[in-house]
């Protein structure tokens, strides 16, 4: 408990900070709904349209982030960035200030040795609750994404900088020196931050492109583009209104004070936010570039997830009762060909001599190669590693290293069925362990398309 509520304090303050740093630049994307006249994009007059060199798709996932080339803002999200890694050593510093029985974090412990110790001992499979991983978690690698997407960058390159700031920035940085790095959290913050991300970045150009109403109401508008970016929206409301460029760029922190008052002290945080003011009347209002990336065909599609149900298949040596279980993956799929996934497996089992109830988990990352790729039904193959854990207890995980065969069928392109066996294999203990499972698996976004 102590451990979450400094999580949730350091998440809070992070979150603080990141939103005050919000640019008044933007960028549109992939999905918007201009008019095209001759071929060529006609978007409202709050964007200037940049043109973009079509031969990019010609090597879809290829990384523009650190050599941009057809427009992007590459000093906007770098100077983002900075401030971004000061913040998050303020937010260390203000938790270490706090009174240990708010925080849950004692400032006498060695912070160095803390932090050391969290990165021996993960990644792990984290206890933290569902709303945090599977919520918290992806609205903050939004925030991220929104950072290198407002900046001009295509889908995927977003996704690599939230990659980039949501693992060594996040996990195995700020969040290290108060927990262990997390498994779910390497995997889902990057996700389904992307998937957030680029719906809110849509839906603030959807919303700009309407006159910033939502049916008709001005207010909807200004309140859904509060919640989208607060601090943005404040700048770009006062420039609109001002007609020039007042605002430049917001900042957000927080500070804190201990006051004595007579035989207590008096703890106080302040929020703070910061808008640097211009003066110049001639400097007229900027235009948010507009970079169209409708033909791109790596965006939010290539992200899928699944449930389903499985049967195992244990070895003799564990003394555990086959069972049934829930099965749950998250991951890339490339192309019709490739695809990578987390895949997440959970069953209530009884021991053998005993009877006793127990927990089991098995979790791992694995690789998948399909056959007849254009064909609506695809075999494949797939291999990965990870661990089997009993009763929650992490002195009970074992190393596994699995691989086995698979069918896709594609009924939709937004819905597949997949079923697989697969052979897990512990060489600690020499164990052989087998899965039978079938997964009903959606797509975001646009799915697979006819640009595969």
């Amino acid at each position: 408990m102590r451990r979450l509520r400094l999580c949730l304090i350091c998440r809070l303050l992070l979150m603080l900070f990141i939103l005050g740093s919000a640019t008044t630049a933007k960028a549109s994307g992939h999905g918007s709904s201009g008019m095209e006249t001759n071929g060529v994009l006609e978007l409202p007059s709050y964007w200037t349209l940049l043109e973009i060199d079509p031969a990019i798709y010609d090597t879809p996932y290829r990384i523009s982030l650190f050599d941009p080339r057809n427009g992007e803002d590459g000093v906007r999200v770098w100077s983002q960035t900075r401030c971004i890694f000061l913040y998050g050593v303020a937010a260390v510093a203000i938790i270490a200030a706090m009174p240990e029985d708010f925080t849950g974090w004692n400032p006498g412990s060695n912070l160095l040795k803390n932090y050391e110790e969290n990165l021996t001992e993960g990644p792990v499979w984290d206890r933290d609750e569902w709303f945090i991983n599977y919520i918290g978690h992806p609205y903050f690698g939004g925030v991220f994404y929104q950072i290198a997407r407002k900046s001009g960058y295509r889908q995927w390159d977003a996704f690599i900088y939230t990659f980039l700031m949501s693992t060594f920035y996040w996990e195995y940085g700020v969040e290290a020196f108060a927990e262990t790095p997390s498994i779910q959290d390497l995997v889902v913050h990057p996700l389904l931050g992307w998937v957030y991300g680029e719906w809110a970045f849509q839906t603030e150009q959807d919303i700009r492109e309407q006159g910033g109403e939502i049916a008709g109401s001005r207010m909807l508008g200004t309140l859904a583009l509060w919640v989208l970016d607060p601090v943005d929206a404040l700048g770009s409301g006062i420039n609109a209104v001002t007609g020039l460029q007042l605002i430049d760029s917001g900042s957000g922190y927080l500070s804190y004070t201990a006051l004595p008052a007579d035989a207590t002290t008096d703890h106080r945080v302040y929020l703070n936010m910061n808008f640097p003011l211009g003066g110049e009347r001639d400097k007229p209002a900027g235009k948010p570039r507009a970079i169209d990336y409708r033909n791109d065909p790596v965006d939010t599609g290539i992200v899928g997830i699944s449930i389903g149900s499985g049967h195992t298949i244990l070895d003799k040596k564990w003394n555990i009762k086959d069972e049934y279980l829930t099965t749950v993956t998250l991951g890339l799929y490339f192309s019709p060909r490739l695809s990578t996934r987390l895949d997440y497996a959970n069953g209530k089992f009884d021991e053998r001599v005993t009877g006793r109830s127990l927990r089991y988990e098995n979790y791992s990352l694995g690789t998948q190669y399909y056959f007849n790729a254009r064909r609506k039904l695809r075999p494949y193959v797939t291999i990965g590693f990870g661990e089997q854990l009993l009763a929650k207890n992490r002195a009970n995980k074992t190393f596994q290293l699995n691989g086995g065969l698979g069918l896709h069928l594609r009924l939709h392109h937004k819905w597949s069925l997949q079923t697989d066996w697969i052979s897990y294999f512990g060489p600690e203990q020499e164990t052989h362990d087998q899965r039978i499972s079938a997964n009903l698996v959606y797509r975001f976004g646009r799915g697979e398309h006819s640009e595969w």
